[in-house]
């Protein structure tokens, strides 16, 4: 868990522009982290290209700034990304052009907001490879997006002996809501801890999948260690045991090709701020069957068929799970930010991810006194594009600070 490994996260951006440059004292465990600006010399750029960093970084107006007297470098990603001017144009064109609600007007207005809001889920479900736009109910956040499995389909099959199995490495968004259920349901909760690499414990995990096992939930990229799960075995031990799975993949969404029916998972969610989309809005992809047969988990307009005074009857998902008025310009720009990356291509953006992931790790490998957590980069061995590190005898938030004020 985040809170037992404080220290300081270096996460680079989906399109990395900046190269870490270390100096350090022979005599001293401080040390200098600054950065310069990339030039195509990454071994997966020909000499005479340019590097995927430079083709976009003028696309962020955020970064066109000075901070302490020199170009903006952002590397908070893990945290939330920075918005293209793709997305900030689509917000404002929803508010400036057709700002009203949707699904319940039949003005020109209210349609061309509910077909942009419904287009934008049709993007999600593609860009996820979802067999079917229903699928995909729009969340606050994935934080929201877990609590709606947890309340929704939790509360309603778990019951007192039942067990979830979950890793220690865990974003606490997604233990936390199984506390509050697994209280209310007498269900079990089983802590898969890290091997010796500094990752989840996969045979572990495998051995402790039972009969008694109702759920599995896991993240595909840890967003503190940097390690990849295998989600397709995972899967495949739950299924065999008739148990679902929860996959957290805000980390990966953003990063690499994910295909929801590829992995199998049964649940999966993801945040829109991650992945150059706004804030507010995130994701829950469910498979058909399972969605259908849940409860509502907010009740109000919108996820009704139809309201007596004494009962109500639900609206089909995803309408059922997204009560009141939606996020509707936050939809429409998490579509947007789709449309950008997609331009770009997921595997292109993993591809660069990954030769500037290993370079940092090895940069930083050369910091006298230095732990960083996760996983070694290996033929073997993926690790995301970044790192969580501490060093000895310097409190990280005092590193931070100092690092926050570096100049060039």
């Amino acid at each position: 868990m985040r809170k037992m490994m404080e220290g300081v996260v270096v996460k680079l951006s989906s399109f990395p522009f900046l190269s870490p440059t270390i100096s350090s004292s022979p005599s001293s465990s401080a040390f200098r982290l600054g950065f310069r600006c990339f030039s195509a010399s990454l071994s997966a750029v020909k000499e005479s290209s340019v590097s995927l960093g430079h083709l976009t970084r003028p696309d962020f107006p955020i970064l066109h700034q000075e901070v302490n007297g020199s170009k903006l470098v952002y590397l908070d990603n893990a945290a939330t990304s920075q918005k293209p001017t793709a997305v900030l144009k689509a917000l404002h064109n929803y508010y400036e052009a057709y700002n009203s609600n949707v699904h319940r007007g039949i003005h020109y207005l209210s349609a061309k907001a509910t077909d942009e809001y419904e287009l934008a889920r049709k993007k999600v479900a593609a860009f996820i490879n979802a067999s079917d736009s229903t699928e995909i109910v729009f969340t606050r956040n994935a934080t929201e997006a877990i609590n709606l499995v947890a309340y929704s389909w939790g509360l309603s099959n778990l019951k007192p002996g039942d067990e979830i199995v979950l890793t220690i490495a865990e974003h606490h968004s997604a233990i936390v809501p199984w506390q509050i259920v697994a209280q209310k349901t007498g269900a079990v909760l089983k802590f898969v801890s890290l091997d010796e690499n500094e990752v989840p414990d996969v045979e572990k995990l495998r051995e402790m999948i039972s009969t008694r096992t109702e759920l599995v939930v896991v993240h595909h990229v840890s967003n503190v260690l940097g390690s990849v799960l295998p989600i397709e075995d995972i899967v495949i031990w739950a299924h065999e045991v008739g148990a679902k799975v929860l996959v957290d993949a805000c980390q990966s969404v953003p990063h690499m090709v994910v295909d929801v029916q590829g992995l199998g998972a049964d649940f999966l969610v993801a945040s829109s701020h991650k992945m150059c989309g706004p804030t507010g809005i995130g994701f829950l992809f469910g498979k058909s069957n399972l969605l259908s047969a849940m409860p509502p988990f907010l009740g109000g307009g919108e996820m009704i068929s139809d309201v007596f005074l004494d009962h109500s009857t639900y609206a089909e998902p995803p309408s059922r799970f997204e009560a009141g008025t939606p996020a509707i310009g936050e939809a429409i720009g998490l579509g947007a930010a789709i449309d950008y990356l997609s331009g770009i291509g997921m595997q292109t953006i993993h591809d660069y991810e990954m030769e500037l992931a290993n370079y940092l790790y090895e940069k930083l490998c050369s910091v006298p006194d230095i732990r960083i957590y996760g996983p070694k980069p290996s033929d073997n061995v993926h690790r995301a594009a970044l790192c969580s590190f501490n060093v000895d005898n310097i409190h990280p938030t005092d590193l931070a600070t100092f690092l926050d004020q570096q100049v060039a």
